[in-house]
């Protein structure tokens, strides 16, 4: 066979054998780090979209792709826009995003938007067994494609298992994944529940197609372009199979090692050496920690010393960017043509040249008008609403330099990695205590470590903080703490944290605020949180405060913050919270497109299109005083 996709690589046999199985084929590709699983995937997607005189040929609309996260999908897509020649109108989704459709589909009265990640998930598993993807003008897929399936874990290993069986005599499915690089099992928090859920999908597999599940290989490593890229790469066969603690101790000990060879050191990331490097980068560049912690404090480090970077944020935040809600206001149109739509997209500001073309036919496909090629609006701003905008829309990657936990850059690669250095296993022991997950440790370390294209190095890791929850409780707010049990110095800033209900400066002049906000204001900025005055707001909130840049206000703490916060505060019963006069060393990281109350919007001054921008925030934020740099306390 002649291969006529002449700017990319040219198949292998492994590869091969996986793209051109038929479209009914069950098949299980276990891929190991920098594979190619990408570009085989690309073709597999042209295998089975075919040729328009082949009868085995399937639609793109009977084709699912599901991935993790919106990076990945973003990769995928722009993958087949480049190499596909057959598979153009294919969609990678988000588990979320599709997830989302299904509801949509099913029940379409009710409020899906205001639904967690996991509820929309546990959701779509029932909607999916009641028949959801056959009624209305649903396609039931013949063909699913499902990357990283290593880590469907829980509900969304349950939702793919119960979609794959609703339609098991009618679709077939390519999944692929990597035992060695199952890095998300920490989301199960009882050890034994985890050892259970870890590879189960797997199991599920060959158990449930006993006599024609195809099971194949990529063992070629296309990534990894010098010797100390390929360290890692021998360990992959073993982390895919340890289960045993001493083995995955080994394990551990022997990458570490590798990883902290003294000629990749780069000592301390405050070194001006280290610093240089950094900033005089032209290639890309990841800094992975072990946890967010980690990686906030890295961040916080980089801005001080004006090195521009990204803080990748958990797979399930998915902000809506803000050139939205500036193409909304700009135009009392119900409907946009092509044409107007480019001509509006050229009058916002934005740090990256958009591609329209490609941005016209997401948004068409996400609000189409019932006019030939029109954009309906307010379809545009209900996809918003009820958050389902298209992932294809989210702002790409601009920055060379990211700052990630090792988790959120599972699937990503980069020329340059810079590795913190790892606890011994003695260390990890002390941190964990009875909770300690070693193989997990093991591959989490490795992933790391497969992440680089040229160059790995480590570094010493900052100074951290010490955070605590509140209330003791998973999920409660993360606060700066001491040794002493009524210690509070900080907290740390979460994307919720800002008021969306009204716009910025509603009660002043939120035409100006939004003008300020779009050419003044910018990821990576420093915000301060400053109490307006003493009063709470109520029983068990906080008093209000307000989020200013350059003494200016840009919005105002949300409900859920100063619940938060004064969850925080409230050290015991007995004890009165109180207050912090402002809070220093947060940043912007991006500017995004939010939607209330049409009735908010046009009292503020913004038309009625009832959308506008708000800054979202991140950082480990520290109590100081108002008008100097001492840090306050009770």
């Amino acid at each position: 066979m002649t291969d006529t996709y002449l700017d990319s690589p040219p198949l292998t046999a492994e590869q091969r054998a996986v793209v051109e199985q038929p479209w009914d084929a069950r098949v299980l590709v276990t891929a190991g780090a920098g594979a190619g699983k990408t570009h085989t995937l690309v073709r597999r997607l042209d295998a089975l979209c075919g040729h328009e005189d082949t009868d085995e040929a399937l639609e793109a609309a009977e084709i699912l792709v599901l991935t993790f996260s919106r990076a990945a999908a973003r990769e995928l897509r722009e993958r087949i826009a480049r190499h596909g020649e057959r598979a153009r109108r294919v969609r990678a989704q988000t588990f979320d995003a599709w997830a989302y459709g299904v509801l949509v589909q099913a029940y379409p009265d009710q409020d899906w938007g205001a639904a967690s990640f996991d509820e929309r998930i546990k959701s779509a598993v029932e909607a999916i067994e009641k028949g959801a993807l056959e009624s209305g003008d649903a396609v039931p897929p013949s063909h699913v494609v499902i990357d990283e399936v290593q880590d469907l874990l829980g509900d969304r290993r349950e939702l793919v298992e119960a979609l794959l069986d609703r339609y098991q005599d009618s679709c077939g499915f390519t999944v692929v994944g990597d035992a060695a690089q199952s890095v998300y099992g920490f989301q199960i928090e009882d050890l034994t529940e985890r050892k259970d859920e870890t590879g189960r999908f797997f199991e599920w597999l060959r158990c449930s197609y006993p006599d024609d599940l195809v099971e194949l290989r990529l063992t070629e490593n296309f990534r990894a372009g010098t010797p100390e890229a390929r360290i890692a790469l021998r360990h992959g066969p073993w982390l895919q199979q340890v289960s045993d603690t001493d083995e995955a101790a080994t394990l551990y000990d022997e990458l570490r090692d590798l990883l902290l060879d003294p000629a990749n050191g780069m000592g301390d990331l405050t070194d001006q050496f280290a610093l240089d490097g950094l900033r005089n980068l032209s290639d890309t560049c990841a800094i992975l920690t072990r946890d967010n912690r980690q990686a906030l404090v890295v961040s916080g480090l980089l801005h001080e010393h004006g090195i521009a970077h990204r803080l990748r944020p958990p797979l399930e935040e998915r902000p809506v960017p803000y050139w939205v809600a500036e193409l909304l206001r700009r135009t009392e149109a119900t409907g946009l043509t092509e044409g107007r739509f480019r001509s509006l997209l050229t009058e916002i500001p934005l740090p990256y040249e958009p591609n329209p073309s490609a941005l016209w036919t997401v948004l068409r496909r996400a609000a189409q008008g019932t006019g030939r090629n029109v954009l309906d609006l307010e379809r545009l701003r209900r996809s918003i609403a009820d958050g389902r905008f298209p992932d294809e829309a989210a702002d790409p990657e601009s920055t060379r330099i990211v700052v990630s936990t090792v988790h959120r850059a599972k699937g990503l690669e980069f020329d340059r990695v810079i590795v913190l250095t790892p606890p011994t296993i003695a260390e990890l022991h002390k941190q964990h205590k009875d909770e300690l997950d070693l193989p997990a440790e093991a591959r989490a370390l490795y992933v790391a470590m497969t992440r680089v294209r040229q160059d790995l190095y480590h570094a010493q890791s900052p100074e951290l903080p010490i955070l605590k929850r509140a209330g003791g409780r998973r999920n409660g707010r993360r606060y700066v703490g001491g040794w002493r049990s009524y210690d509070r110095f900080g907290v740390v800033a979460e994307a919720s944290d800002i008021c969306r209900d009204n716009p910025p400066g509603h009660q002043t002049d939120a035409v100006a605020t939004q003008a300020y906000l779009l050419e003044q204001v910018g990821p990576g900025q420093e915000v301060v949180l400053r109490k307006r005055h003493d009063l709470p707001m109520g029983e068990y909130q906080s008093p209000p405060y307000a989020l200013v840049h350059n003494g200016r206000e840009i919005g105002e703490a949300s409900e859920r913050f100063r619940a938060e916060l004064f969850q925080v505060q409230k050290v015991n019963r007995t004890w009165d919270p109180w207050w912090p006069e402002e809070i220093h060393g947060i940043r912007v990281d991006t500017l995004e497109t939010v939607t209330g109350s049409t009735a908010a919007g046009a009292n503020a001054g913004l038309g009625n299109r009832g959308v506008w921008i708000v800054p979202r925030i991140t950082g480990i934020g520290r109590y100081l005083r108002a008008n100097n740099d001492e840090e306050q306390r009770p």
